[in-house]
């Protein structure tokens, strides 16, 4: 199976990366955390009026009838930019979520016109994180309810928090929202790939500026092992995010196990930023731990999706369940 990207997928990373760049993410990242959200509200806006908001929503909704494809194509752009909020709470899971329970087509319109939402599905997601300014949903049971913060608690992630949340109006019973989980946990796969190929881009640039003992620290064997290894994960990894893509776009044979796919993906995209941020860190030393320097975003940020929509170990545990 070919998992190379076409032209309008590349277009379309271009496009998202170029209105991310424009932004100046980081400072509008740092604001969000002290709590100014007006920086990426604008960005988030630009991006619906693209048509990125609303990529798993369908045309009569107001979306772009796209795919998962499409989809970890833009999310991963997002997590290169180190983009804070609830992306794939508000880009993946409740698109699926609120077409699988078949609620008003209401929900979906304000979701391709950019409304930020979140959710909390237990067990992969039992807290809704970001909250604030975002639309909260919880599924329990099987029903799908609009949702009250009961406690919020900060995470790792300075631009990001982590809430109790308790069933309100219910909207929807009866929902399976496994496939909402699993685009939960691709989203987050994507988001992580782009931190990952971010913290590798940072580091690459410092090895090749920082001098010792008269060269670039970069030209020195041990340098370029750890960030070789860096890249060869990135690049193992992203194929299996492609592919778990293409499985929820029905583009797999039908004995394919697509939730195992989606588990193979979140495990290695994990894994792979993980290694980003432990090498860019070895790299570039004490500079990596100041919070002052972009690094430290993009490696908070990475800590604090390892877990997301299902830890690593949890999916391990899924794809031995059912090999």
């Amino acid at each position: 199976m070919d998992f190379q990207l076409s032209d309008i997928h590349t277009d379309l990373a271009s496009t998202v990366d170029a209105m991310l760049g424009k932004a100046d993410m980081p400072a509008a990242a740092r604001a969000w955390a002290a709590g100014d959200r007006t920086a990426v509200a604008k960005v988030y806006s630009q991006l619906a009026d693209a048509g990125i908001s609303g990529l798993l929503i369908d045309e009569s909704h107001g979306g772009s009838s796209a795919g998962a494809v499409e989809m970890v194509v833009a999310v991963e752009q997002l997590g290169r930019h180190c983009a804070p909020g609830p992306i794939a709470e508000s880009v993946a899971v409740l698109p699926v979520l609120f077409r699988d329970a078949d609620v008003s087509g209401r929900y979906l319109s304000e979701l391709a016109e950019g409304r930020l939402a979140t959710c909390a599905i237990a067990p992969l997601q039992p807290m809704a994180p970001d909250v604030a300014s975002a639309d909260v949903y919880v599924v329990v049971d099987g029903v799908l309810s609009t949702a009250s913060v009961e406690g919020t608690e900060a995470s790792v992630d300075p631009t990001r928090t982590l809430s109790r949340v308790a069933p309100d109006k219910q909207l929807a019973s009866g929902v399976d929202a496994s496939d909402a989980a699993d685009a939960g946990a691709l989203a987050t796969a994507a988001q992580l790939l782009g931190l990952g190929q971010a913290m590798l881009t940072i580091a690459a640039q410092y090895a090749q500026s920082r001098k010792q003992f008269g060269k670039p620290i970069g030209s020195f064997q041990a340098v370029k092992h750890h960030l070789a290894d860096v890249a060869i994960a990135i690049e193992m990894a992203r194929p299996l995010v492609h592919a778990a893509a293409l499985g929820i776009d029905g583009q797999v044979p039908e004995d394919t196990d697509v939730s195992r796919d989606v588990s193979a993906a979140k495990v290695a995209a994990a894994d792979a930023a993980h290694l980003s941020a432990r090498r860019s860190l070895q790299v570039m030393g004490a500079i990596g731990y100041t919070a002052e320097h972009d690094i430290s975003l993009y490696i908070t940020k990475t800590r604090a999706l390892l877990s997301a929509w299902g830890a690593p170990a949890v999916h391990r545990q899924h794809i031995l369940e059912t090999l």
